[in-house]
């Protein structure tokens, strides 16, 4: 690129790993292209949790004030609740571990408001709503998206944040083909004036049980409390966003549960129901001057809760190798997937493997792993997650 002009960036998806990388880029002086098919910014589904790895990167881009004004910051985690009297088999004092341990506070929050958060952080003029991306193909190296409107664009670097389904992906990688895990994931709000005392508390709550398990805590300003829980997939799941259950469905999943889980459920909106689609890491995600990052990248399941974290951490190293060599955009590009794809390969790893240690039978090998919950401390056991920092990584991979 000439000196003093900066590349041409394309953000193909407006969510939050796409309206992350839109700021980080912006804070080492790139402008970008954010290209979101809906009408407006909006999040479908519900809440989330925001670990210090992701808390730092908020406040690193000036937005935690922001965030927390609707964010709910998590006083207890990893709280384990036996799934048929509650029994409390493990619980963690996050409100003084994760600051003496990583300097930030862990949150809980509708995804509505992370989204706000982040989109403060972008300039009016970067965001393109109502842009649907009919199809991604390469000249060659160079990377060309053509809208529904009839627009064509060819930017010096494309970067395909466009979800699970990403089109840009395709292009990249060709088809790449999803195994059914036999789960599915239910989630839903309660108001918290319906809601058990229980589930007010600011705690990350996990009711785990044969086959099943539901987590819970409260959002949006402790307006709300959130509910995923997951079950075994029938017939009708899809890999979506927008499917919905009934609350009969969902309650039938956790009938015999302790009463007072059942009656949070009861009190519950209609409930959105998806499948969960196990992936295998990809051998790249890169091509020509194209790149990928959060779930069209390394999609995951929710287990860590790390999903929305690491597309924010991909947004911050992407911005920061393309700082450190921007007359050489495929190189910075280069750089970023090597530096992401091992550590996100390593997190998918480990979210798969916790579907089948939470769903255990009744049994032996359950009552070892309630024993090995209530012994653990995964504070600091996670440790390699909850530390991360772009920029030590970016700096020792010089």
């Amino acid at each position: 690129m000439t000196t003093g002009v900066g590349p041409k960036i394309a953000i193909l998806g407006g969510g939050i790993g796409g309206l992350a990388t839109a700021a980080f880029l912006r804070e080492k002086g790139f402008d970008s292209d954010v290209y979101e098919q809906a009408a407006a910014l909006t999040e479908v589904g519900a809440g989330l949790v925001i670990a210090p790895n992701a808390a730092r990167l908020l406040r690193r881009l000036g937005v935690l004030d922001r965030f927390i004004e609707r964010a709910v910051r998590m006083e207890i985690g990893w709280e384990f609740r036996r799934w048929e009297n509650g029994a409390v088999l493990s619980a963690e004092n996050l409100d003084e571990g994760c600051v003496r341990l990583y300097g930030e506070h862990t949150y809980a929050a509708h995804r509505a408001d992370l989204l706000d958060a982040l989109r403060s952080a972008v300039p009016e003029h970067s965001v393109h709503l109502g842009k649907r991306c009919v199809s991604v193909e390469f000249e060659g190296d160079q990377a060309v998206l053509r809208f529904e409107d009839g627009e064509t664009v060819r930017p010096d670097i494309l970067i395909g944040a466009d979800g699970v389904h990403s089109r840009v992906r395709g292009a990249i990688v060709g088809p790449t083909h999803a195994r059914e895990s036999g789960i599915c994931a239910f989630r839903a709000l309660v108001p918290a004036e319906k809601a058990p005392d229980f589930a007010r508390r600011r705690a990350q709550t996990l009711w785990i049980g044969p086959d099943h398990h539901l987590v819970h805590y409260p959002v949006s300003g402790e307006e709300y409390v959130n509910l995923v829980a997951f079950a075994p997939a029938g017939s009708g799941s899809v890999e979506s966003w927008t499917a919905t259950a009934t609350l009969r469905e969902l309650l039938d999943e956790f009938a015999g549960w302790d009463p007072r889980l059942v009656e949070l459920i009861r009190s519950a909106d209609t409930p959105g129901r998806w499948a969960l689609l196990d992936r295998e890491p990809l051998d790249h995600w890169n091509r020509g001057n194209a790149t990928l990052l959060g779930d069209a990248a390394h999609p995951m399941f929710p287990f860590f809760a790390q999903g929305a974290a690491q597309a924010i951490e991909d947004g911050a190293v992407l911005a920061l190798c393309l700082a450190a060599d921007p007359d050489n955009p495929i190189t910075a590009l280069g750089r970023y997937e090597e530096l992401r794809r091992r550590r996100t390969a390593r997190l998918q790893e480990v979210s798969h493997g916790r579907s089948h240690i939470n769903h255990l039978p009744d049994g032996p090998e359950q009552q070892a792993r309630d024993l090995a919950y209530s012994q653990a401390d995964p504070l600091r056991a996670n440790g390699w997650i909850y530390e991360y920092d772009p920029e030590v990584a970016v700096s020792a991979s010089v």
